[in-house]
């Protein structure tokens, strides 16, 4: 007997292509080539998504939007920086506290964000197109609950 099939008769059942965060991965890889292949070198997901909790929010402190997007501190500064160095994302001191930072979109920002939501939808739509309507929304609910 080989080795591989001595340490598969040893271990549980456990087959890579069958395990969640695998699968998950292999969607995450497909949806980030949809995304790249809409926005180009234009834009990254991680941007795009600062981008949109400001529009949907407005302005808040740059801690606060990096929990609300899911990136640490370090992740959001530096999306924050570029989005900044393009125009798009203006900073500044907390009237209230000066040790905060607050992010607000600019008006190119804003304009952006309008001219390319519509293509942010299709992204998700293209990800999404091999599963019924149904099967969308279901797909989603579970999501929701994994978070």
């Amino acid at each position: 007997m080989s080795e591989a099939a001595d340490l598969l008769a040893e271990a549980p059942a456990y087959r890579l292509d069958e395990q969640v965060g695998f699968i998950l991965r292999q969607v995450q890889q497909r949806h980030a080539g949809i995304f790249a292949a809409a926005f180009g070198d234009d834009l990254t997901a991680m941007q795009w998504a600062v981008l949109a909790k400001l529009a949907e929010r407005g302005e808040g402190s740059q801690n606060l939007l990096g929990r609300l997007v899911s990136m640490d501190v370090a992740t959001v500064k530096g999306v924050v920086d570029r989005l900044v160095k393009r125009g798009l994302a203006e900073t500044g001191a907390d009237p209230d506290d000066r040790r905060r930072v607050v992010v607000r979109l600019t008006g190119a920002g804003r304009e952006f964000y309008r001219a390319n939501a519509a293509k942010a939808l299709r992204v998700t739509d293209e990800t999404l197109e091999p599963l019924s309507e149904r099967e969308r929304g279901q797909l989603l609910g579970l999501l929701r609950r994994l978070r």
